[in-house]
């Protein structure tokens, strides 16, 4: 709730208060959190298998290889949750796609933990620890009933093969606590939440931690035999075998780039002084991104924001483009920016080097087909990183009018549009042979007619 100010009202901040409040008063007893930790001996596990899961960021996406140690990995981690952070029915799950899935890691947990320790309840599959807390292994099979309890730490084990509505779940059981939430699981295509999920928290975006584990890494920690491996490479289909071992989604159909094309692009940002620059404008969800390339077509400039006031943003435009031709996403409020960047004059001639894109349905189709010819023929180059995600997560689809091209539902293409942006302005200048363009400052309206 906020007053009319915009500012959380006193009911507001007296609720949140009270959660406070009641929060620390459910605070666990130290001495038995320390008798408890003291009889506990986390398992062993390689640095990276660590990194991944015991990480600062309350969400982690891991991607991981088969039998790389992620399920050990974060059983230990919920436990010493549960040990740390517990207390009198306090609750802990593990939720994975099936019953059976659910009921091994309960047996896993069981023959690991001191028998001292904990009382099971085989038929609930809640393993109570000393100091009261409760680990539940529960399925995600029937996500309504997921609904109710206040949950202190979770992990979603097998997340690509879980239905989203457990995700959507999940989340309401912590909305009090607001506990940490490990999801990990084998790589299974592209068309899975999961997979928008990881690369959101790939993206760094806040409050995310993202994790890869592949086979190579469970192979020189120890933990996986590079004979059963090779054995995988051999008998399973490639796509199968990427996905299970290297944590690489197969090409789904819909990426109208081509994967193979995507990779072939990368490489290190250039170190030459950009020629041309591409804007793809937002205010607050979506990210403003600008991309600058370089007389061969290769990224050189590369800057990303979001929040900032419309002025604000408008002036770093100027100076991260200088005098670079530069063609601006004018659709909707960028009309109005464009005016702006158009606004600063010397005497009587203004030397515009912005150039506004209004993306019709149609206009943006063209300027996606251009971007896909420069990627399949691999005329430009860009780093890995956020570039190169969106390019991997962007999709196309048939309609019986046209072809649409969009990212995914709830992730972002402002680097994909900035760059079409930026290799359309290279090919008008560099290609083509085009130059910025000069304007008058009254043919724009700037200055008015004077008579004597």
């Amino acid at each position: 709730m906020k007053n009319h100010n915009g500012e959380p009202s006193l009911d507001a901040e007296r609720i949140e208060q009270r959660i406070e409040q009641q929060i620390e008063q459910q605070t666990p007893d130290p001495d038995v959190v320390e008798q408890l930790a003291g009889q506990y001996q986390r398992p062993f596990m390689y640095p990276k298998q660590e990194a991944a899961i015991f990480c600062k960021e309350r969400i982690a996406a891991i991607e991981a290889s088969t039998k790389s140690g992620k399920t050990v990995g974060c059983l230990a981690w919920l436990v010493e949750m549960a040990i740390k952070q517990g207390g009198d029915n306090r609750n802990f799950w593990w939720i994975a796609p099936s019953r059976a899935q659910a009921l091994d890691v309960f047996d896993r947990l069981k023959t690991g933990l001191p028998r001292h320790l904990y009382e099971a309840n085989i038929t609930q599959r809640v393993v109570t620890l000393v100091n009261g807390s409760r680990v539940w292994f529960k399925t995600g099979e029937e996500p309504d009933l997921l609904y109710g309890s206040d949950v202190w730490a979770a992990v979603i084990d097998e997340a690509s093969r879980m239905r989203e509505d457990s995700w959507i779940a999940m989340q309401s059981t912590m909305t009090y606590t607001k506990g940490p939430v490990r999801i990990i699981g084998n790589v299974k295509g592209k068309k899975n939440w999961f997979w928008r999920l990881a690369r959101r928290a790939e993206e760094g975006e806040p409050g995310l931690h993202y994790a890869r584990i592949t086979a190579a890494d469970a192979i020189q920690a120890g933990v996986l035999d590079p004979q059963i491996v090779r054995d995988a490479a051999k008998f399973m289909p490639e796509q199968v075998y990427r996905e299970l071992y290297w944590a690489e989604a197969a090409e789904d159909e819909g990426n109208p780039f081509g994967f193979d094309n995507i990779r072939a692009c990368i490489a290190p940002m250039s170190s030459d002084a950009p020629v041309v620059w591409g804007w793809d404008l937002a205010r607050t969800q979506d990210w403003t991104v600008g991309i600058g390339l370089d007389r061969d077509g290769q990224v050189s400039g590369f800057w990303r924001w979001r929040g900032l006031p419309w002025r604000a943003q408008v002036k770093r435009m100027k100076v991260i483009s200088g005098s670079a031709p530069t063609l601006v996403d004018s659709t909707g409020v960028g009309d109005a920016v464009i005016e702006m960047l158009w606004s600063e004059k010397s005497g009587t001639m203004v030397r515009n080097n912005f150039e506004g894109y209004k993306m019709t349905p149609i206009d943006k189709a063209k300027l996606i087909e251009g971007l896909i010819g420069a990627v399949q023929g691999h005329e430009i180059r860009f780093p890995k990183g956020p570039i190169s995600i969106e390019l991997e997560t962007f999709e196309y689809e048939y309609t019986r009018s046209a072809i649409l091209y969009s990212a995914p539902e709830g992730m972002h293409d402002d680097c994909v549009i900035a760059l079409a942006l930026a290799v359309r302005k290279w090919r008008d200048v560099v290609v083509h042979g085009g130059s910025a363009m000069v304007f008058t400052a009254r043919s724009l309206g700037l200055l008015n007619d004077e008579k004597d």
